[in-house]
């Protein structure tokens, strides 16, 4: 199989969870219109590191974008706490809105992580769950308003520098990437 499902990506089905809820696809539905999009040659995106891509679909569902920008009129819905995406992971401080009926979004940004970055993460990593056998394998999906990846939050950046034993990629800080990724979500936020 080119692309399968993690159980982290699973999240995008679950109610409780935060970030972009996948709305009309079964998750089987979903890896299904993924691999049909590769076959029909939309092209992998390169991503923050060599295992990472990104695929860049039309959303054909009422998903609805993962995000918003702040405005003088829907800053009073802004919400902050600590969270963990899953057990094992440290609670983080996140910021999101609360109340905010987000747009449609107009395409789904899938994130795929290689096979050999799943298999390492699974080994280091605070679940138990084995990798899929796949090459490319969903991590995350961003409901977006174009075809472009938005900047990787900055918390997401510091969690990935911990290391795969915290739930992060091992992935160091690029500095740059940091600020841009400030100014953006200085300027938005997600919306649960």
């Amino acid at each position: 199989m080119r692309i399968a499902l993690t159980e982290f990506a699973r999240r995008h089905w679950d109610e409780s969870s935060s970030g972009t809820k996948i709305i009309g696809l079964s998750p089987e539905d979903f890896v299904a219109f993924c691999n049909a999009a590769l076959e029909a040659g939309s092209p992998l995106v390169a991503g923050y590191a060599a295992f990472c891509k990104h695929l860049f679909l039309e959303n054909t569902t009422p998903t609805k974008s993962a995000f918003a920008p702040i405005t003088d009129e829907n800053r009073h819905l802004l919400r902050s706490g600590y969270a963990a995406r899953r057990e094992g992971e440290l609670a983080v401080l996140e910021r999101w809105f609360e109340g905010l009926a987000p747009p449609r979004a107009a395409f789904l940004d899938v994130i795929l992580y290689s096979r050999a970055q799943l298999r390492a993460e699974a080994a280091d990593g605070p679940d138990n769950e084995p990798p899929p056998d796949c090459e490319w394998g969903i991590v995350s999906v961003i409901g977006t308003l174009e075809p472009v990846e938005p900047p990787m939050p900055p918390i997401t950046q510091m969690r990935n520098s911990l290391g795969r034993q915290e739930g992060g990629s091992g992935v160091p800080i690029d500095r740059d990437a940091y600020a841009k990724a400030v100014a953006f979500w200085e300027a938005h936020a997600s919306v649960r």
